[in-house]
């Protein structure tokens, strides 16, 4: 039996999404974080020496890291998508298969980085520390954020929205795996003090992301995508 194994608010929820889209039979099993450390819990460790998620398990098979379980399930269950999702792994050589390539690794090779960089520095002042290393966190973390990950972040942004301009899907005109792999990024990217109107051809995606029945079923079935902030 196919089974997703789901940790709330994480990039498991792309993988949900795709499930739901390919309409193929799966079980899904959820799991909470450490209400202290939200962090996962141990017992995906019984799963995948990492203890992360997403992770999938298919029979006997089990398949780790978010791009590796989407590609899996675009080969062993893509020929049983709706039309729509013809395009789902564009036809080798062409421009939408190079794209599609590019942005599968473009999401957590590149942009996830900066992306949880910011969630940290933003999060450490608010920690319990000794009351007068706080100021100190505070303005390293600033600073920190002003010279490197805010300048990284809004190029990342811009790139993205000048990409999509031009582009419905990031592949092109059709959905493909680049947008499952995508999705938590942009949602991350936008939601994180990022103003959403200063970047309306990426809102206007995300939206159009969130308008898709499958998406909404999927956070029905496995919670928020983010964390609340």
């Amino acid at each position: 039996m196919l089974t997703l194994h789901h940790l709330e608010t994480s990039r498991s929820h792309r993988i949900l999404w795709l499930l739901e889209e390919l309409g193929v039979p799966y079980a899904l099993r959820r799991y909470q974080r450490d209400l202290a450390t939200r962090l996962a819990p141990p017992e995906l460790k019984h799963l995948h020496p990492l203890g992360k998620s997403p992770v999938i398990t298919d029979g006997e098979l089990v398949v780790a890291e978010s791009g590796a379980i989407l590609e899996y399930l675009a080969e062993c269950y893509g020929a049983q998508a709706p039309a729509e999702l013809a395009q789902l792994e564009p036809a080798r050589g062409t421009p939408a298969h190079r794209q599609c390539r590019f942005w599968m690794h473009y999401a957590e090779g590149s942009l996830m980085n900066w992306l949880v960089m910011q969630l940290v520095f933003d999060s450490i002042p608010r920690q319990p520390m000794p009351f007068f290393v706080r100021p100190i966190a505070r303005t390293l973390c600033a600073t920190v954020q002003r010279k490197l990950i805010a300048p990284n972040v809004q190029t990342a942004l811009a790139f993205m929205e000048a990409h999509l301009a031009q582009h419905r899907w990031f592949a092109g005109e059709h959905l493909s795996l680049a947008d499952f792999q995508m999705s938590f990024a942009v949602e991350a990217a936008l939601a994180r003090g990022n103003t959403a109107s200063a970047w309306p051809h990426l809102q206007a995606y995300l939206q159009r992301i969130q308008a898709r029945p499958a998406y909404q079923r999927a956070l029905e079935k496995g919670g928020p995508v983010l964390m609340a902030l």
